[in-house]
Parts: structure tokens; C-alpha cells; sequence
């Protein structure tokens, strides 16, 4: 450099006026993160270093503020209000209770009714259309709002704290990568590390099975380290995960402190859990969701977490012209007995799972107590919307189905009763026990409008800071309120400028007023909500509700009724009263009007999920007909996998046959829904397993002979079934003869939001099929390529092609 320096003209003697220069700024403040590129040097520079002044100001790293706390966030899904005991609830919380017997327990915090969007807010502490995160990363339309990637003007409570001397960790889900960067080839610019996390370790997807989750370490994607019969359960894995990087922190900057984002699986589908923690709860929702509401009401009032004279709301609230089937409550007194039953253990099971989550997040509380960090670590325990209404009207043993638009069957579901919860199923509670977990309000997660899709359960605990023990709060919150209450308690700002891009306004305000102080003045003065077509508004104690349903398909969002609540004398949302006061509705939605205007939020969109989920997003590659996969390319997830929703589709495969060939050559999918290609008994394979419904459809060849051949299959689509699903012939193919054919149903929806992935030369441990012990790894024999085709093209013409192009690569 010296050399470049004189070669343009400034000489040795010119280089000592570099000193003098401004210090670096206070390392309590935020620059624009760009860690010393604006700093000035004032040390001296002269020919010979040992005539030199260093001056490390602009080239060290920041420091946190004196006393700085630890910050751990535990943030779960699909949680209600009444579901946990701190609230009143039947859910046994040893660790939430713990906490809040020694903390605050919020009332009235709220998210925007869907995960995404929620944990976006807790990323940037602005709205989600800000943070461009309209619906899920699955549901992105392109517009403003609706990108599912954050902006540039959305810095991260990771990066602001990373760049201020804290270590950030980030432990199992995301929900937050948009969902065609979810490949070992993509781009990283929206994964956690990106983000301002320094390890991340968990799913990037929205769900993922717990006893066979898809996992990613830092900026990779790995397989789980164990088995369910090993012992393994995500929660387990991730607190395991979670002591490994605190201890190992602890290790090496002791002196840093760090801030936790830790998002179990739970409370979200896949209900999953030891069997053990599902039989502690053996009986106990026996009298029904509807009881269970009426009793738990009465527990809430008494605990002061709802005030006296709170009115329970119908489990069917909406119009019926507005109501969706799908989300619809079955009252318990029309159920028959074994409908009583199977849910009934649907609730035991989420309750097991519940409470199983909550002892692994003990264990890392534990581990704080034991190395004194616990009084100087301010943790905020919630969820991140209502209970999840995804299970229908009749619970799932497939949650699956309800994003193929394929409904539920008794008999199917009854099959697997003493299942629930284990690898066997991928099970969902009905909708009866949603709109109970959400006591006291009107409906459920998805229902922006309604507290019972927004109104979460929130326990805030930090001894050093917090003088009020095991107290309740009732001030309006929101999620975007956390990231300037973290920022509050540890001396921070959110900063106007950072990398060069100057920021949008934090849109939440900090909640630390309430620590000390249950009868101060709520300071949030409006929060909109918007979620999959529905409508609110909430300003200082009143709240405006469209009569929409998410989903509905129904547009028309100009024709919508509004309802009128008092949410400061009406906590339950249960006295309509726009007849009442027109004026005051007005208002509301006036300002409903501005918030959408001055946040990104039109155009407003409700289509169906398997319509939303069905959307061709812009892909990295350029869009084509025919995919190249080779056995070196393992687990490759759905949304970059090839796509044979609703098409035909052709599958052609390269192997040299042995008699000792065995094994899977193709497959896509788990045992909730995918096909696989595999041979077995010297026999070529294909088998279509749909939605897990019994039986799967099987086609079989004669012998095969010796040698390099063509194997493959074929799927001609001639229409849709009742619920969509497509209609068609399978042939079964070697060396371009048909060997088998029959009729054939396949999957208009994907194959899961999680699990299996694509893989070539095996299937997943939670594989499509048990005609095979799971991976079903092919030995004996080679594969040299398999190509996936869902052009007009016929077989034949696919196999000449696939051979060529074989031949290339």
C-alpha cells in the first residue's frame, strides 16, 4: 500500500498529516455498520514503523453497554391465551410459571395472527408489511408488502446487537428465508447469519416433524444426529444446541453478553411429543372444549388475567355467509363416542408436546441459574399467534391434507388414535380445541381481526431489572414492542442510518414503563392488523373488525361489515356496537385506511391455501420443463424440487442393474405423501403414496434383466377428482416398454411444508413408503443419473432425451 501511496504522489513526508484526525465514536452508539470505514486515524504514520504511533480506535470492535443483560427470547407457535397454567390454563408450564412467579405476565400483547409475519416484527420492531412479510415466506405475491424479504431499510435486532458487542444466537425455526432460497445452491442474503446471528441451528421452513426435522447448522443443511429410536426429539436437540453455544461462548468471551432467539417447533403441527408427557394428561379434556372454555374463563378471571364480568364469545362467532367450512367447531354434544375420544387425545397430545418444550427451555434456564447469569438475563417467554385452526372441523392425522384442500376422514383418523404424537402420524387437533385454547375471544390463529388470532401470552422476567414480582399487566402491546424494549433495557437505539441505507421508524414503542409501574397509562396509541384477507383496527381502547374470513376466496373486501368493539370495558370482543356508535366505527376504519397506506399493506388477498401455496414464485434458475439429479444431490427441498402438482410427468433413470441392485433410485416426499422409484427383488418399483391414505398405489415390473438400462414411469393426467386432487394413468417403464399401468391419483398441493425433500439414490429416515426399511440406500449397482420431465413430451421421447443429456454430464 505504502508503495500505491507514493507511486501517486504522496510522498513520506505528506504521510504524517493523516495524524490528528477524529477519534472513533462512542462505542455505545450505533454508526451505520460499517465498522471503521468512516473512523479517522490519530496516531502518526512515518516511513519506518518504529517512528509510528498505532492509534487500534477505528479498527476495534464495540463493546456492549456497562451492566448490558443477556437477552433470551423463547418464542413458540399456534399458543392461545388459555392454554398454559400461568394463565389459567390445563397446560402444566413448570418453567413459564416459574418465570412468572417471579416476573410480569402480559394480558394484552398481540401479533399479527400468523408466524412469519409475527417473528418478522420481533426481527425489526417495525409492522410485517414493512418487513415486506404480508402473509408467509409461502405466500409472497410480489407486491410492496408482500416480498418476503426484508428490506434493506429493516436492519435486525441481531445485527444492531452484534455490532454493539453482543453474540447472537438463533436456535430452531426460521420461517423467515423465502422459500426458493432453501437450497444447499442458494442464496444466503436472508439466512440468519446474514442477519446478524452468529450461529443458527434449527429449520428454515414454517413447520418441520419433530422426530425427523429438516434441520440447517449455521449456513448448511445437515441430517438430524439421531434417530426416535436413539432417543431423539427436536426440543431435546435444540436446547442440547442451545447449552452447547452458551457454554462455548461462556468459554471464550465471558465477558460478552449475548442475546437468544430460541423457536421451538412447538406448538405447531406436527403435534409431536413423548409418549409419556401426552399420558400425564390421560383424561383431563374429556368434558370438552366447550366446558373446558367455560371452566377456564373462571380460572382466568380469578387469576386477574381477564377482569371481572368478561363474557365468553360463541365458538361459531362469524355470519354464516362469511364462515368458512374448514374452520368451523363441531359443538362436543353432537359428537359420537369415538369422535369424543379421538379428540380428546388430540388435545392430550398437544398438551404433552406443550409441556415437554417447556422442560427442555428449563434446562437452559437452569444452566443460567447455575452460572449466576440468570438475575442479569431479561427473558421474554410468548407465542407467536392463536391456537392453530389448521386441524378442520374433525382433526388430522395428516396435517398435510389441509394444504392439498383434501378433507379429513373418521375412520382414517381413528385408525391411528393410540398413534398421536409419535413418528406414525403428522397429527392436528380439530378446530373445537383452537377456539378453547383462544378462550376467551372470537375465533383463532389466521383471524387478524379477532384477539383470538392476535392475543398471546407473553411472561417477561429479568430480577435485575424488574423490581415486581409474579405480577400482572394490562397494557395494550404489540410484537413490534419487543425489539425497542430490548434495545430500552440495554441502552440502545435502533439506528437512523446503518450500512449506508437509511432506516424506516421503528413502528413499536418499548414496554419497559410497565416493568415497575401496573397502573400505568398504556403508551401504544393504534396498531392495525391484516392477515389473509381479514381486518383490524386497534386505537386507544376501541377496536374495529371486518366480518371476513381468511381464505375465503370471496373477495368483495368493499362489501365487508364492520363490527365495533370497547375493548377497554369489553375484553372478550362480545358486544358489537356499531349500530351504537357509527361515528366511532368511522373513525375506525378511517384510520385502518391510513395505516394500509402508510405500511405497505394493499392489495389485500384471501385466496384458498392450496391457491396461495400453488403460486409459481420467480426462481433463481430460469424456468424449465426437464430436471437433472444425480446421487450426490440428497435431500433437495420441494420448493426448488421439480414440481409435478397437477401435471403430467415423466420419470427416467440410468442405472446399471446387478443382481444385488437394491434399493431407492428416486424419491420425493415422506410418509404423509411422495412417490418413490426403487428396486426390490430384482423388480423395478414405483409407488405413489397419497396424503398417507391407505393403500398406496403400487406398480411392479417382471425380472429385470442384467446390465445399463432405462428405468422410469409416466403419469397422464386426465382431470381433477372431487377435492381437486389429479386424475390419471401411471405406466411403469423399462427400456422404454410399458411392464405395468393402472389408474393412478396424485396430489394437486405439495408433498409438506417440510420433511423428505428429493432425494436420488435414497429416501428420507421418515420415508414414503415401508415397502423398504428406511433410507432404503441403493447398493448393488450404479446410478448415473435421473431425469424428471413435466413437459407435453410422451415417455419415449423423454427417455431419448434423458440418454443424451446422460451421456453429456
Amino acid at each position: 500500500m505504502l508503495g500505491g501511496m507514493a507511486a501517486a504522489g504522496l510522498g513520506a513526508a505528506a504521510l504524517p498529516l493523516l495524524a490528528g484526525c477524529d477519534k472513533a465514536p462512542d462505542p455505545g452508539l450505533v454508526d451505520d455498520g460499517d465498522a471503521g470505514a468512516n473512523d479517522r486515524f490519530d496516531g502518526t504514520i512515518e516511513l519506518d514503523v518504529r517512528d509510528s504511533t498505532p492509534d487500534w480506535g477505528p479498527f476495534e470492535l464495540k463493546h456492549a453497554p456497562d451492566g448490558a443483560p443477556n437477552v433470551l427470547v423463547v418464542l413458540y407457535d399456534d399458543t392461545g391465551l388459555a392454554a398454559w397454567s400461568p394463565y389459567g390454563g390445563r397446560i402444566e408450564m413448570p418453567t413459564m410459571q416459574r418465570l412468572a412467579d417471579n416476573g410480569l405476565t402480559y394480558t394484552q400483547w398481540h401479533t399479527a395472527a400468523l408466524c412469519s409475519p409475527t417473528r418478522s416484527c420481533m426481527l425489526t420492531g417495525r409492522n410485517h408489511h414493512v418487513n415486506r412479510f404480508a402473509s408467509i415466506t409461502e405466500g409472497s405475491t410480489g407486491f410492496p408488502g408482500s416480498a418476503a424479504r426484508l428490506p434493506a431499510e429493516c436492519a435486525t435486532i441481531g445485527q444492531v446487537l452484534q455490532d454493539n458487542g453482543y453474540s447472537t444466537f438463533w436456535i430452531g425455526k426460521n420461517h423467515n428465508v423465502p422459500e426458493e432460497d432453501i437450497a444447499a445452491g442458494a442464496s444466503r442474503s436472508e439466512w440468519p447469519l446474514q442477519k446478524g446471528f452468529d450461529r443458527f441451528y434449527g429449520f428454515l421452513g414454517g413447520e418441520t416433524n419433530q422426530w425427523y426435522p429438516d434441520l440447517v447448522e449455521d449456513n448448511r443443511i445437515i441430517e438430524p444426529p439421531a434417530t426416535p429410536e436413539q432417543g431423539y426429539h427436536l426440543s431435546k436437540d435444540l436446547a442440547d444446541q442451545a447449552l452447547r453455544m452458551l457454554r462455548d461462548q461462556r468459554a471464550t468471551n465471558p465477558s460478552k453478553p449475548w442475546y437468544m432467539w430460541f423457536c421451538p417447533g412447538a406448538n405447531h403441527a406436527p403435534h409431536h411429543t413423548p409418549t409419556e408427557y401426552a399420558e400425564k394428561y390421560r383424561g383431563k379434556f374429556d368434558d370438552g372444549y366447550e366446558a373446558y372454555r367455560e371452566w377456564v374463563l373462571a380460572r382466568m378471571i380469578e387469576k386477574g388475567v381477564m377482569p371481572e364480568g368478561t363474557q365468553l364469545t360463541p365458538i361459531n362467532p362469524m355470519p354464516a355467509d362469511v364462515a368458512l367450512s374448514t374452520d368451523e367447531v363441531r359443538p362436543w354434544q353432537t359428537l359420537d363416542a369415538d369422535e369424543k375420544r379421538l379428540f380428546s387425545r388430540m388435545a392430550e397430545v398437544y398438551a404433552g408436546f406443550s409441556e415437554f418444550t417447556d422442560v427442555q427451555v428449563g434446562r437452559v434456564v437452569d444452566y443460567l441459574e447455575q452460572t449466576g447469569q440468570l438475575d442479569n438475563t431479561l427473558i421474554l417467554y410468548c407465542a407467536d399467534n392463536g391456537a392453530s385452526g389448521e386441524g378442520t372441523p374433525n382433526g388430522s392425522v395428516n396435517e398435510n391434507k389441509f394444504f392439498n384442500g383434501y378433507p379429513d376422514a373418521l375412520a382414517d383418523n381413528m385408525a391411528l388414535l393410540d398413534q398421536l404424537g409419535t413418528p406414525q402420524t403428522y397429527n392436528h387437533y380439530p378446530t373445537g380445541w383452537a377456539t378453547a385454547f383462544s378462550t376467551p375471544f372470537q375465533m383463532f390463529k389466521r383471524y387478524a381481526q379477532f384477539s383470538g388470532g392476535t392475543c398471546d401470552p407473553l411472561v417477561i422476567h429479568w430480577p435485575k431489572g424488574i423490581q415486581a414480582k409474579g405480577q400482572i399487566r394490562h397494557q395494550y402491546h404489540h410484537v413490534t414492542d419487543v425489539v425497542p424494549t430490548v434495545l430500552d433495557a440495554i441502552g440502545l437505539q435502533m439506528p437512523e442510518v446503518y450500512r449506508g441505507v437509511e432506516q424506516y421508524p421503528v413502528n413499536g414503542v418499548s414496554m419497559r414503563y410497565t416493568f415497575d409501574d401496573a397502573e400505568a397509562p398504556t403508551t401504544k396509541k393504534r396498531q392495525y392488523y391484516t392477515m389473509l384477507g381479514t381486518r383490524g383496527i386497534w386505537a386507544d381502547g376501541w377496536k374495529a373488525a371486518a366480518l371476513h374470513a381468511p381464505l375465503g376466496g370471496k373477495g368483495r373486501f368493499d362489501e365487508d361489515r364492520w363490527a365495533l368493539y370497547h375493548v377497554d370495558e369489553d375484553r372478550s370482543e362480545s358486544k358489537d356496537l356499531a349500530e351504537e356508535n357509527p361515528d366511532k366505527l368511522k373513525e375506525l376504519i378511517d384510520i385502518w385506511n391510513q395505516e394500509a397506506k402508510d405500511n405497505f399493506v394493499l392489495p389485500l388477498d384471501d385466496r384458498s391455501a392450496v391457491e396461495m401455496l400453488s403460486v409459481e414464485r420467480p426462481q433463481f434458475e430460469p424456468k424449465r420443463d426437464r430436471y437433472l439429479y444425480y446421487p450426490d444431490a440428497a435431500g433437495i427441498p420441494e420448493a426448488v424440487a421439480v414440481s409435478i402438482r397437477g401435471r403430467s410427468y415423466r420419470i427416467v433413470a440410468d442405472v446399471d442393474v446387478t443382481r444385488e441392485s437394491q434399493g431407492v433410485i428416486f424419491s420425493h416426499g415422506t410418509r404423509f405423501g411422495g412417490h418413490s422409484l426403487f428396486i426390490q427383488d430384482n423388480k423395478l418399483h414405483y409407488v405413489y403414496n397419497f396424503l398417507g391414505i391407505a393403500p398406496e398405489q403400487v406398480f411392479v415390473s417382471p425380472p429385470l434383466r442384467l446390465g445399463r438400462q432405462r428405468l422410469g414411469m409416466e403419469f397422464l393426467r386426465d382431470g381433477s377428482g372431487e377435492h381437486g386432487e389429479s386424475i390419471g394413468v401411471t405406466t411403469l417403464f423399462v427400456d422404454g416398454k410399458g411392464v405395468d399401468s393402472g389408474p393412478m391419483r396424485s396430489q394437486i398441493g405439495r408433498f409438506g411444508l417440510s420433511g423428505g425433500g428429493l432425494r436420488v439414490g435414497r429416501d428420507s429416515e421418515d420415508s414414503v413408503t415401508e415397502l423398504y426399511p428406511a433410507p432404503g440406500t441403493f447398493t448393488g449397482g450404479t446410478i448415473h443419473g435421473v431425469a424428471v420431465d413435466v413437459s407435453a413430451q410422451r415417455y419415449v421421447d423423454v427417455e431419448r432425451d434423458a440418454e443424451a443429456a446422460f451421456a453429456r454430464n
